[in-house]
């Protein structure tokens, strides 16, 4: 599989890391029929300093970049798309290989960071109900009470509240994110 993608008339490679995450889009033909319309590599894949690798896979609303692919190359993205969805794989690595402080400016600037009495460095609020669902590894989801354990297949409902994510083994946790915006009030 070609893990390049075009950005700029430049060739890119997604960071050695980050395995490629195939994607796959339906869509119609002149006909009206069903059709494979593109099969490949994500083309949005994200390292940004102090956040984990993650592609962005899919997305609706407001975030959406115009054209036929609303999550080409380089387009950046933020927690969730205002009136609308967003798909993202994300692979969490352990616990100890974060630098907690570009985590924390990471948080910071998509203004979501706990900046509380928060008992892990990942604690942060967004604004959207989300589905949590662990590919492979495994890795603590903590709320500011409590916290239990995700293995694969597991499912988390995050409802807008305070929340980590906390990998304490020495494997890399995948994980694949639906993150649905929330209007102010709305009922998760």
């Amino acid at each position: 599989m070609n893990t390049e993608t075009i950005v700029d008339g430049q060739r890119e490679k997604p960071p050695a890391q980050l395995r490629p995450v195939r994607r796959i889009v339906t869509g119609e033909n002149v006909q009206g029929k069903s059709i494979f319309v593109s099969d490949g590599p994500t083309p949005n894949h994200t390292s940004d300093p102090g956040s984990p690798p993650a592609h962005v896979v899919w997305v609706t609303g407001e975030s959406a970049a115009s054209g036929v692919d609303p999550a080409p190359a380089g387009h950046a993205f933020g927690f969730h798309s205002k009136g609308g969805s967003l798909l993202r794989i994300v692979d969490f690595p352990p616990d100890a290989n974060y630098d907690t402080s570009a985590l924390a400016r990471f948080l910071d600037d998509h203004g979501v960071r706990d900046h509380g009495d928060a008992r892990h460095f990942w604690f942060h609020k967004t604004a959207s109900l989300d589905y949590a669902i662990v590919l492979e590894g495994e890795i603590y989801a903590l709320m500011d009470e409590g916290e239990t354990l995700m293995r694969p297949g597991d499912v988390l409902i995050q409802r807008a509240t305070n929340h980590s994510w906390s990998n304490r083994s020495s494997k890399t946790c995948r994980m694949a994110f639906v993150l649905l915006d929330l209007e102010p009030g709305g009922k998760v």
